[in-house]
């Protein structure tokens, strides 16, 4: 064994524990030494809601590892509740400061490593400091959140609608609460397209949560009889016993600003691909950090814990001489509440027009196959959209909403994304079937199949979005018992299985637009009159994707 280094590493949650243990397994001669200002290192923070809601019953089984794991195991010394508070690059050293004691420190070091995370944002709002207010961010946060509901808190105010917010409406819920839920925006899900999550609004307002879509709280007030009161920009009030503010993390970058590294647009430490920053002997890793995004090549801040613990792995190998490169991130994310789970990979299209590449060669599709097949008990509808390149099929993204099966067919698509696949890899995919996991044509091949056709020039789309400005007929090929039941007001029902032998009363000097339930049966439609010489479209996704579409504004 050759002589080893002197690896110093700040934050040892995801991306520090991982850099740690992965350094150790490379070199046995390397001194690692891992810092961390709390009292606790390599805990599951994506657990936390579910502590709080007494699924995970012991604060312990949150501990991914302990400081005497670290040293049995990787020989890592591990220094709890030890703040580092400055970098000298010059010299190669920080200074530790001992919380307990508030002794301060020096270290040196042949290579540092930080991963300090990001913090909970706290919006500047009159009384968000006082008691009975909280962020969940840590086991700590934790310990006083159980405290305050074990007072006997009955009603909790939710301050924004994202993962946390809604694990966390799920488990207070659970446990006997009345829920409230405030989000800024028209939307929970805030990243996601608008259509997507409306199912998520009717699954939380039918478990009893207020939705307080598009109000902000403007100011905190405590009450006589104790409890707090909201007052929102709407004019309303909102009374709780317990707040969770839950509106986004902000990376930590104090350190890093105070040694004058690079520190991007978007306010995270700025790195290469080899997780390198601005300084050749410090690597940055984890939540603190803006990387590439791998579709549309943008700086991005994706805290999520699986590109953390990768991008510690690539830190350690690179810091070992191994010529590792991190690909970017896709901001593949899942969250599951109630009975419900939302998933996605890659830039939403309200994303890609935000940022100008929503261009003329982008495509989508919506699709509502089940999780298994439909024969055997139990199948769930998924709802599925999927973005890509009419080009050449390359896949941009994809968002899934259903009960069951969801995270699975994202999971697909995502490793299809980081291969630069396309369309037609999903359309051959070859997938586990067995009718109680899926089906011959798993919802992955279906979701090719139907781009795969738009790529091809065999199946011509229209939006959901211009069907009212649309000059075109539309046929909605369902049958009348299905039209009665709802239908768009311009439509003409023309059932699939009388279209041939009414093609007289369809027009040759205008386009056709046909809508089915799904877009099954109009996909046939398409294919059928288009071969008598229609002008014909399918308006993707059927009458179930106009539905979805009532909470977008």
């Amino acid at each position: 064994m050759g002589p080893g280094k002197r690896i110093l590493i700040v934050g040892g949650v995801a991306g520090g524990a991982s850099c740690a243990a992965r350094a150790r397994r490379l070199s046995e001669t390397s001194e690692i030494v891992l810092f961390d200002k709390g009292p606790f290192v390599s805990f599951a923070n994506c657990g936390l809601p579910y502590h709080i809601g007494e699924v995970i019953k012991k604060e312990e089984s949150l501990l991914v590892a302990t400081p005497g794991l670290f040293k049995k195991r990787f020989k890592v010394d591990v220094r709890l509740n030890s703040e580092v508070i400055s970098i000298d690059r010059a010299k190669s050293e920080i200074q530790v400061k001992e919380l307990a004691s508030g002794r301060v420190y020096s270290e040196k070091y042949d290579a540092l490593v930080l991963s300090p995370g990001a913090a909970p944002v706290k919006p500047p709002i009159t009384g968000a400091d006082l008691p009975g207010i909280f962020t969940l961010r840590s086991i700590p946060d934790t310990r006083e959140i159980k405290q305050c509901l074990a007072a006997g808190s009955k009603s909790a105010l939710i301050v924004g609608g994202g993962f946390i917010g809604l694990e966390m409406a799920e488990n207070l819920l659970k446990l006997g609460l009345s829920v409230t839920i405030v989000e800024a925006m028209p939307q929970v899900l805030p990243a996601l397209d608008p259509e997507m999550v409306s199912p998520a609004h009717d699954e939380l307002r039918r478990r009893g949560v207020s939705l307080r879509l598009a109000d902000s709280v403007v100011g905190f007030d405590p009450m006589p009889e104790g409890g707090l009161r909201a007052r929102l920009t709407s004019g309303e009030e909102v009374r709780a016993d317990i707040v969770i503010l839950s509106v986004g993390v902000r990376p930590d970058t104090k350190l890093a600003r105070d040694a004058g590294l690079e520190i991007g647009e978007l306010g995270g430490i700025r790195v290469d691909d080899r997780m390198v920053t601005s300084d050749p002997r410090i690597w940055a890793v984890g939540d603190a950090v803006e990387v590439r995004d791998f579709i549309t090549g943008r700086w991005t801040l994706v805290p999520l814990a699986g590109p953390a613990n990768r991008q510690g792995r690539i830190a350690a190998d690179v810091i070992h001489g191994r010529d590792r490169r991190f690909r970017g991130v896709q901001a593949t994310a899942v969250c599951g509440f109630f009975d419900l789970t939302i998933a996605s990979t890659g830039p939403s299209e309200k994303t890609l027009k935000r940022l100008g590449l929503w261009r003329e060669d982008y495509d989508k599709i919506y699709l509502h196959p089940v999780h298994h097949a439909g024969y055997y008990p139990g199948a769930k509808t998924i709802i599925l959209k999927l973005i890509f390149s009419k080009n050449d099929g390359r896949i941009i993204g994809c968002q899934a909403t259903g009960e069951a099966g969801v995270e699975k067919r994202v999971d697909v698509i995502s490793v299809t994304v980081q291969n630069n696949g396309t369309v037609f890899d999903l359309e051959e995919a070859e997938l586990c079937y067995a009718p109680q996991f899926g089906s011959a044509k798993d919802p992955v091949n279906l979701a090719g199949m139907i781009a795969a056709n738009v790529v091809r020039g065999d199946a011509q789309l229209a939006q959901w979005e211009d069907v009212d400005s649309t000059g075109a007929l539309v046929v909605d090929v369902r049958e009348p018992s299905e039209f009665e039941k709802g239908h768009l007001e311009k439509a003409v029902n023309i059932p699939l299985g009388e279209l041939r032998a009414r093609l007289d009363e369809l027009p040759r000097d205008c386009e056709i637009w046909a809508y089915c339930r799904s877009g099954q049966r109009s996909y046939y439609a398409v294919r059928l009159l288009s071969q008598y010489g229609f002008d014909v479209k399918n308006i993707t996704g059927g009458f179930l994707t106009h539905l979805l579409r009532k909470d977008v504004k």
